[in-house]
Parts: C-alpha cells; structure tokens; sequence
C-alpha cells in the first residue's frame, strides 16, 4: 500500500507541472483559437533558460529568482512572436495555424541546440528541497512535496486573477463570445497579447520547475505537447478548474497506467479523452459556445452533441479499442497505439 500512495503522490506532482502548461495553453486557445502546437516549445524554453540562470547567475539571482526571471524572459519572447506572427494568422485556418506553430517548435528545437548542445543537461537541486520524506519504507522526495503543494496555490491564484479582475473578465468573456466583447469596444489585439503573454509564461514556469526533476534536452516539448493538449479538451477550453482536474486526471492515469494495464497504457488518456468528448463535447468544465454571429475566420463551430445511437458507436468502439490486448498481435497493438497519437498531434 505505501507503495501505490507514494506513485499516487508522484502523480500529484507531475500534475503540478502539466497543469501549469495546460493552464496556460487552455485560456490562450479559449480566447485567440490559435491552436498553438508551439506552446511545448515555450515550455522548453523556459526549461534551458532557467538552468542556464541558476547554473551560471545564481549568485546574483539564486535558484528561486532564476527560475522566475526564466519564465518572464520567456513570456517577454512569447510577447514578440505573438506580435510578429500570430497576429498575421488569426483569421487563418486552423490547419494553417498549426503549420505555422508546428515550424516554429522545430525553429525552436534547432536554436535550442545551437544554443546548448545536443546533450541532456542536468539542473541544480532546489535549496531547501534535496532531500527525502520517508513514508513507511518509500522515500518521497521533498521537491514533489512541494510541487504538490504549489499546484493548488497557483490554481487559487489564477482563479483570483479571472474573477476578482477586469482584465479576468474581459478574458472569460472572450472565451464564450468574442464578438460581443469587440462589439463592446475592448482592444481585442492587446487583450490577445496579454492572454498570450500569461499563458506562455505559465508554460515558461512548468518548464523552469522542472529542472530539479528531469534532464533538460531538446525534445521534451514534444514529450509534453500531447499531455497538454489532452488535458485542454478533457478539462474545457478557457477553464482553470477543468485544466487542474485534468491534469490530476491525466497524470495519474501515467502514474498507474503502466502498472494496471501495460498493454494499453500508452493510449488509456486517449479513451478517456474519447470517453470525455462523447458525453462532454465541450469538456468536464468548459461551457457550450452561444449562438455564434459568424464572422469568418474568428470563430468555430462547437461540437454539437452525439445522438444517443452515435453514442453507443462510440461506446462500442472505446470498448474494442481497449480489448485489443487480448487478442490482437504486437504489431496491431504498435500501430492501434500510434492512431490517437497521431490524431491528437494533428
């Protein structure tokens, strides 16, 4: 027993970290709809910068300062490619919009080993967290008790910041109807821009945390892009709570999967997400779009509800799906769990 509370306890502070990088890529789609595949890279970036901060600047910053100064040089570079970039695709397709961020992650991934270097980097353990609890035989590191712990403080935060705020209004609203809140005469394109610079800074700080527990190397936005994306459609478009629960969700189904179902670990949060969308089509917490004044390119169409005979085909598929173990080959396996990867990326 003390060893499933410890993984549980794993997961909970993998989730801090995930839901600080969903958070902030679920009010940036919730209000521009840029589907922002570069957000991972943003991610990363704030990984690199905060450990080239506290490994080389920590006298005059510390590991503490570092990892925050990190994060806003990142949401001051998210500020510029918002301005250079994405406000030249708003009113693009949304296939055309994922191209434009996917080739801005690989821009990314090249200058980051330009940068760096091809190698892993291995971050500074926090001050003040290099050690262990024990807890009935298991060590529990004293980081992801913290990590634990600040995921609901930021939740509270951010809860604050959305509905005791002006700016937080303004940003629900655009969430649910854009074009009334132009209509209102609110500067859309600095209302963007700031939703823009808080959700990249959020990914920037989930990225710089991350430090004390993982290697730092080129390719862990891709690694994480997938999770965020999950957790944005499971918890609901511009939805702080649903994006917590989520990623709780999300990382525990990580955590456990591997050991409860091996077989179909890989792909068990994409049966949820599936599971989720058919009851859901809006997520756990996210809310239903009101009626639309269509304006070309601004706003997209919600998923309408599936009939209740779609809904068993639905049912009925999720249910083969996770059966495949137990009677198909290695190679339908590999390529069955490859399908909603794939689809998920695209």
């Amino acid at each position: 027993m003390p060893f499933y509370i410890v993984q549980f306890l794993t997961g909970l502070a993998s989730a801090a970290s995930l839901f600080l990088v969903a958070s902030g890529l679920s009010i940036i789609f919730g209000v521009t709809r840029i589907v922002n595949f570069a957000h991972g890279a943003f991610y990363m970036l704030g990984a690199y910068v905060a450990f080239t901060l506290t490994d080389r600047f920590s006298g005059a910053l510390g590991f503490w300062g570092g990892i925050v100064v990190a994060a806003l040089i990142i949401a001051a570079v998210g500020v510029l490619v918002e301005m250079a970039l994405l406000r030249r695709i708003y009113h693009s397709p949304e296939l055309f919009q994922l191209l434009a961020t996917f080739g801005l992650t690989l821009m990314v991934e090249d200058l980051v080993v330009l940068i760096w270097g091809p190698s892993e980097l291995l971050g500074r353990r926090a001050p003040g967290f290099k050690g262990a609890v024990d807890f009935f035989g298991q060590n529990i590191p004293s980081y992801d008790l913290f990590l634990i712990a600040l995921g609901p403080i930021v939740l509270g935060i951010l809860w604050l910041l959305f509905q005791r705020t002006r700016w937080g209004v303004l940003v629900r609203a655009a969430t649910q109807d854009r074009d009334m809140v132009a209509a209102l005469g609110v500067n859309q394109k600095w209302l963007f821009t700031s939703v823009f610079a808080v959700g990249v800074f959020l990914a920037a700080l989930g990225g710089a945390l991350q430090i004390p527990r993982d290697a730092v190397h080129h390719a862990m936005d891709l690694r994480i892009i997938v999770d965020v994306f999950v957790v944005v459609v499971i918890g609901g478009l511009g939805s702080i709570i649903g994006a917590f629960v989520a990623a709780v969700l999300v990382s525990e189904l990580n955590a456990f999967g591997i050991l409860i179902f091996p077989k179909i670990s890989i792909i068990l949060v994409f049966l949820v997400m599936a599971a989720v969308l058919i009851v859901r089509p809006w997520g756990l917490f996210g809310k239903q779009e009101g009626p639309a004044r269509r304006t070309p390119g601004l706003t997209v169409n919600p998923w309408r509800t599936l009939t209740s005979g779609e809904q068993l085909a639905a049912t009925a598929a999720l249910i083969i799906a996770a059966a495949l173990p137990l009677f198909s080959g290695n190679y339908a396996l590999t390529i069955g769990s490859e399908i909603p990867r794939w689809r998920a990326c695209r």
